[in-house]
């Protein structure tokens, strides 16, 4: 690009630092120098201080009207206080760190654009040689940008969003910041990630892929399940019932074609879940969480299964950065451990911390902290069921404890007859629990119903129970262990149905 047009996109952009600059100077220094206080806050100080004197001498004042005791224990008190630390926010420099970093993204953000710009309207962008412009001096370089006869790529996008910066498209920011963070915000690093992402999607003819098929049972390996607290959607990845055993190896990875089209489906599925799900606009939700679920694996298949994870993984980071916020495996086998730390050096430092693992025994509290009970499935501990007609994801769920060597009674008062009731409850880790329900009546003349007699929590549980008296559903759970346990519980009320038969 020529001087003049460089100048031109130089202008168009600077001022995204514009607000970073005005912060700089209102904090009175240049981002790596401390700053100093200003007169207003000493003197607000100062004055703070004297107030503080004030009163402590008043206070010492009124202690001399008291007791000797009670003149100990003030002056014990007073001296011996110590110090209060002085907490992260109140310290001077964190303001400047801040704007440094600020600074130092917005520069980085900054410099890419005008570099991808450059590469767009250069018509090198896939080539990977910039060529020389001659576009008239003075001139708006995207109206009259042209090489060689060649009209520049402008419509060249990703995932629908436009990546020419001039366009205005609101999302191109968005996608571009993903590759300088998956960069640690390299310019060079990030154009070189973007060109080949570019290149792999042009080679391998993503764009058309929505279009293809594929066998149906593909979809019960990877597939969207709801949402996590923060509204991001969550991946599925249901490989140990793929692989539990050889021949349902064999039907899904039996041979390479098979492992090509899992790829290729694979790469459909981040495609369709990125443009459906995703919304790569400011203050969008625009990444994912990826639960890997390795249950029933077993170990001779791990020889198997390392070229489709090596490849799914390295699918992700290249071609999808900053798209996944975590990657969560659930049900780890403990030798599989010694897998990943073989295939560790093969993962971008960025991505090393997105990855969690969860034993057998600690899926569910795992899982919870990224989503709401009822979001979760109930083969994983949670409320959720497909399908379901008793509840939905407005219905609220509240929370109790359980604590160790007791028993918590979960009570449903129903005042209504001819109703129906339905409840379901779910512990975390629910290893030695057993439960009970019944239905105590609000009449003491009348029995109490057991509705289920007392059992070992194996599951989530759902019942329904028809009230034909005021009363209330009472669930007991016994904790036998020596640890505290967390139940989630839901219930609704509903009028029964009945149905009439002619005779």
């Amino acid at each position: 690009m020529e001087e003049s047009d460089r100048d031109y996109v130089l202008e168009e952009f600077e001022d995204s630092l514009s607000s970073v600059s005005t912060e700089t100077d209102d904090e009175g220094g240049d981002g790596g120098v401390v700053d100093q206080p200003r007169k207003e806050e000493v003197e607000s100080e100062q004055e703070e201080e004297e107030e503080e004197e004030e009163e402590e001498e008043e206070e010492d004042d009124d202690d001399d009207d008291d007791d000797e005791d009670d003149e100990m224990v003030s002056e014990d008190t007073s001296q011996n206080d110590p110090p209060k630390p002085l907490r992260r926010e109140d310290g001077p420099g964190d303001d400047s760190v801040d704007i440094m970093m600020r600074s130092r993204k917005n520069k980085a953000l900054l410099h890419f654009r005008c570099r991808v710009e450059d590469a767009i309207l250069g018509n090198y962008l896939l080539t990977g040689s910039p060529e020389k412009s001659f576009s008239a001096p003075g001139r708006r370089p995207e109206r009259h940008y042209s090489i060689a006869g060649k009209e520049p790529l402008r419509d060249i996008s990703l995932w629908g969003v436009p990546l020419l910066p001039s366009a205005g498209h609101e999302g191109t920011d968005v996608i571009l910041l993903k590759f300088l963070k998956a960069s640690d915000f390299k310019v060079s690093d990030a154009f070189h990630m973007l060109r080949s992402t570019l290149r792999w999607r042009e080679e391998n003819k993503v764009d058309g892929i929505l279009d293809e098929k594929f066998p149906p049972e593909m979809e019960k390996l990877v597939y969207v399940s709801s949402t996590d607290l923060e509204g991001r959607p969550i991946c599925y990845h249901a490989y140990g019932g793929a692989l539990k055993d050889k021949e349902s190896y064999t039907r899904v990875f039996g041979s390479s074609q098979k492992c090509d089209e899992f790829f290729r489906w694979t790469v459909q599925f981040m495609e369709r879940s990125v443009r459906r799900c995703l919304s790569l606009r400011p203050g969008g939700v625009d990444s994912m969480i990826h639960i890997m679920d390795l249950k029933n694996l077993q170990k001779s298949s791990m020889k198997d299964l390392r070229g489709v994870l090596k490849n799914n993984f390295g699918l992700l980071h290249d071609n999808y950065p900053e798209l996944i916020h975590k990657h969560v495996m659930i049900n780890v086998p403990f030798w599989y451990y010694t897998y990943h730390v073989l295939i560790l050096p093969l993962i971008h430092q960025s991505n090393k911390n997105k990855f969690i693992f969860a034993r057998p025994s600690r899926v569910t509290k795992t899982l919870l902290k990224f989503v709401a009970p009822q979001d979760l499935p109930v083969q994983y501990g949670g409320l959720k069921r497909e399908n379901d007609n008793d509840f939905t994801e407005s219905d609220k769920v509240s929370e109790t404890i359980v604590w160790k060597n007791s028993t918590k009674g979960i009570q449903i008062p129903v005042h209504e007859t001819g109703v129906t009731v339905t409840w379901d409850f779910t512990v975390v880790k629910r290893d030695n629990i057993t439960y009970k329900e019944e239905f105590v009546p609000e009449d003491e003349c009348s029995y109490k119903i057991l509705i289920r007699r007392m059992k070992k929590l194996e599951g989530s549980v759902r019942n329904s129970f028809y009230i034909n008296e005021p009363g209330m559903i009472v669930i007991s759970i016994d904790n036998l262990t020596y640890k505290k346990k967390r139940v989630f519980y839901r219930s609704k009320i509903r009028p029964a149905m009945y149905i009439f038969f002619k005779s």
